[in-house]
């Protein structure tokens, strides 16, 4: 699985290897689901503190075709930790959804007579 790490911001850069590593370790019972991630760190409004830093996980699947999660806390830590164990969530809710329809339409029609 391909993962590609943005931050334009210096502290949020310093963390690319442990959102890499933390988002390897959430999704790897779901690497076959997953084709390709971005995780973006952004600091929303600078140095002014606050509940501002964003992280965004964007899955793309052949499956489940593309999830986005964004999640915001007062530190970097907090924000991966909800966006990465949400993307989880919803990647595995999109996939079931199309499993299931995928499933209706190929049950055979009963006839009774």
């Amino acid at each position: 699985m391909r993962v590609i790490f943005e931050s334009p911001d210096p502290e949020g850069s310093l963390l690319r290897d442990t959102a890499v590593e933390r988002f390897r370790f959430a999704m790897r019972r779901l690497t076959w689901l997953v084709r390709g991630a971005r995780i973006q760190l952004v600091d929303v409004n600078g140095p002014r503190g606050g509940v501002d830093k964003r992280c965004r996980v964007e899955l793309r699947s052949h499956r489940a075709g593309t999830v986005v999660v964004t999640s915001m806390a007062r530190d970097w830590r907090s924000a991966l930790e909800a966006a990465v164990g949400r993307a989880g969530q919803v990647l595995m809710r999109a996939w079931r959804r199309g499993r299931e329809r995928r499933l209706r339409v190929r049950r055979p029609i009963a006839l009774g007579h």
